[in-house]
């Protein structure tokens, strides 16, 4: 998870882990929206957040692990009316995340992709933030903060 000030109370947390398989992607998607649930999400809200989490974690199946099977990591911690998701895999990297976070860029063209994926997260999340180096992995972590937030929780 993204380090938080040790002032800030996590309210709730969630870590998945999965193989890079392509079906455990709605697997992650359904996880995260019943996981912020309790806030109360417009639809629109819950839609955004649902497409970022798919798009994180397709291209840690797709690309993270190209010829093999890994695991994927999602972590979910809710603050007040903010989720921070964290989804992580330890596959190939990617050498440059600028040249990678450029609308219509793919790393593996033969398989028909848009290469919005990036492009996508950023507009649905508050903040973006993606990690990764070469041989160790990628780490991409997603902030949303709901416009909405029940008064129990």
């Amino acid at each position: 998870m993204e380090r938080v000030a040790e002032d800030v109370r996590v309210d709730n947390y969630l870590r998945l882990v999965f193989p890079s398989r392509s079906e455990n992607e709605s697997l992650a998607r359904v996880a995260v929206a019943s996981f912020v649930a309790p806030l109360d999400p417009t639809m629109e809200e819950l839609t955004e957040l649902k497409t970022a989490v798919s798009e994180a974690v397709t291209n840690a199946i797709i690309h993270g692990y190209p010829d093999e099977i890994g695991e994927v990591i999602v972590e979910c911690a809710l603050y007040g009316n903010r989720v921070h998701v964290v989804v992580e895999d330890r596959g190939v990297g990617i050498p440059d995340v600028d040249l990678a976070k450029q609308p219509m860029y793919t790393s593996r063209p033969e398989l028909e992709r848009s290469g919005m994926g990036m492009t996508i997260m950023e507009t649905f999340v508050d903040k973006l933030e993606i990690e990764s180096k070469p041989g160790e992995g990628t780490r991409v972590t997603l902030i949303k903060t709901f416009r909405t937030a029940p008064d129990v929780m």
